[in-house]
């Protein structure tokens, strides 16, 4: 056995018990890398075969040994020593694996026996929707950005939806769809690589449904004709909402934004946004209400030049029971990580730190039975660490002092995280299913649920 091994180490480049990219590397990488490196996928290159990977083993090695920090592969910046650990989606590799990924490169980055390689991923059409298809597709008009043009943000027209009855959304995915090749590489290296809509910010909104302005300029955007939806990022995954708190698409409503953001990406581009909604069945009701609050600052941010591990600080209470579905940082490019922490009482709690790249940047869904729920009065509080110094390289400009603004070079700090609101009657029933579905005592801590193990049968 041991001479036939040896043989087969010799045709197949392995040393007894080294990794091989066969058994060892391919599982990993059609788990956590292939849905972007891929042909037709986003990332630049693909990491499907050993002829494609094996250029790439040292560069693989250091990408994914960087730590939930901005660079790290595949994106996924959750800090596994402190906080909620149970998330939707996670793509995020082990210790173990990253520690044979290493083995693999270090000694050789062998082949392995081709009988060990798994059947290959098949993967949808590059056009499909995530989400499914859309009940309703919106898209908006077409735009033009020149190769060396400037950052621009502003408002864009807006796009009546064309319903005529109330829907409630269940999913939502957005798409830019432009006419840039995938398979080019002469573009410059910038956010999103071969897109140029860095962000947009929107809404759906019930134009000319109010006669007069209202004294409160926010009500603008939170009465009962409008909705907020996720903003759409480079790189976001899909939206796919609490199915008790599905959100309320409104009749004759249109598609509103004065904050999209475009960004060239070193080619003349033309490039258009597709909004897919996937709606509930029509007798749909929600359980539940979306809740709705600020937490961050977006006006005064004092960033100072050339220094590193500068903290900011934001708070808001909680006036209703909330369960926060997803943690969503958004800084911009001298962020490095955000902490989101819940104060009842006494009862300090860290939910979730993450590290943060602009160059991808993206929200973690808790799994439900984990997702913090927090009786109102709680004190939310998130901490951003920013690095404006020479050793983050998505700053231009150390040098520069940076405050608060909407382009990349100036600032932002905020969780655009979705919660929902519950009643005491909805909160207490939550608590009470979860314990009995963690096998829950009075003796145990659960992160994100300080009265859960309070009230007993």
């Amino acid at each position: 056995m041991t001479l036939l091994y040896s043989i087969l180490a010799l045709l197949f480049g392995a040393v007894a018990g080294d990794p091989t990219f066969t058994k060892d590397i391919a599982p990993i990488l059609q788990r956590s890398c292939q849905n972007c490196h891929r042909a037709g996928g986003v990332a630049p290159m693909p990491l499907v075969t050993y002829e494609d990977v094996r250029p790439w083993a040292r560069s693989i090695k250091q990408r994914t040994g960087l730590g939930p920090r901005a660079g790290v592969m595949p994106p996924w910046y959750v800090e596994k020593n402190i906080g909620i650990q149970q998330f939707q989606n996670d793509p995020s590799l082990s210790d173990d694996e990253i520690a044979a990924i290493a083995k693999w490169a270090d000694s050789g980055a062998a082949r392995g026996n081709p009988a060990d390689m798994p059947p290959p991923r098949q993967f949808a059409d590059a056009s499909a929707w995530a989400i499914g298809t859309p009940d309703l597709i919106l898209k908006s008009n077409e735009i033009l950005v020149k190769a060396n043009a400037p950052d621009w943000w502003g408002e864009i027209p807006s796009i009546p939806t064309g319903l005529t009855e109330d829907r409630y959304v269940a999913a939502l995915e957005i798409k830019e769809v432009n006419d840039v090749d995938p398979r080019s590489d002469n573009g410059r290296a910038t956010v999103g690589g071969r897109f140029v809509f860095h962000h947009m910010i929107w809404r759906t909104q019930v134009l000319g449904a109010r006669t007069e302005t209202p004294e409160n300029p926010v009500a603008a955007v939170t009465g009962d004709d409008t909705t907020n939806w996720p903003v759409h990022e480079v790189g976001r995954d899909p939206d796919f909402f609490d199915p008790r708190a599905a959100r309320l698409l409104k009749a004759g409503s249109s598609v509103v934004s004065d904050s999209v953001h475009l960004h060239s990406n070193g080619r003349d581009t033309r490039s258009h946004l597709e909004i897919g909604f996937k709606f509930q069945p029509k007798d749909y009701v929600p359980l539940f209400k979306r809740a709705v609050f600020g937490l961050g600052n977006g006006v005064d941010i004092d960033i100072k030049a050339m220094e590193s591990d500068q903290q900011l600080h934001a708070y808001t209470v909680l006036q209703q029971n909330t369960k926060i579905t997803s943690f969503e940082p958004h800084l911009h490019a001298p962020g490095a990580r955000m902490c989101l922490e819940a104060i009842w009482g006494y009862n300090i709690q860290t939910l979730s730190c993450v590290g943060y790249d602009h160059n991808w940047v993206r929200g973690y869904d808790y799994d439900d039975d984990y997702a913090p729920l927090l009786p109102k009065g709680t004190i939310l509080h998130i901490v951003g660490t920013m690095n404006n110094s020479p050793t983050n390289k998505n700053v231009p400009d150390p040098r520069n002092w940076q405050g608060s603004g909407n382009r990349s070079v100036a600032n932002m700090f905020i969780d655009l995280g979705n919660r929902v609101a519950l009643t005491d009657e909805q909160f207490k029933e939550e608590m009470a299913k979860r314990r009995d579905k963690l096998h829950l005592t009075k003796n145990d801590v659960l992160i994100g649920c300080p009265l859960c193990s309070v009230v007993q049968k």
